[in-house]
């Protein structure tokens, strides 16, 4: 599992990478339809889509002499999965200190009316 999430982060740290990710999750799409929006060579974009389909990130298909790629979702599932787990573990983190911050307002506030008797 750490293995696959390593490889899935490593291909979501290229920005452009992530950038064809986000155009692919609007459906397939072929090299040359995703190399348009960048200013790098159509075997530049075959090298990002070769990391992301070694991450599991992408499948290609052929279609006559078309290789369209589309998106899976199953790693960035299992990554934002792992994510949440933690974003629990803060959550329960901050809710303890908003819980310790209110006592000490509390008690300061206490203090502070002792002070005008």
């Amino acid at each position: 599992m750490h293995q696959d999430l390593d490889t899935t982060f490593a291909a979501l740290a290229d920005p452009t990478r992530r950038a064809i990710l986000a155009r692919l999750a609007t459906g397939e799409a072929t090299v040359n339809q995703l190399a348009e929006p960048f200013a790098i060579s159509q075997p530049a974009i075959s090298k990002h889509l070769k990391v992301l389909e070694n991450a599991g990130l992408i499948v290609r298909a052929r279609d006559a002499q078309r290789r369209p790629a589309r998106m899976r979702p199953e790693p960035l599932r299992a990554a934002a999965d792992w994510i949440e787990s933690y974003r629990a573990i803060w959550e329960a983190n901050f809710a303890r200190l908003d819980t310790l911050l209110d006592a000490l307002k509390n008690e300061t506030a206490g203090m502070a009316g002792t002070d005008k008797e």
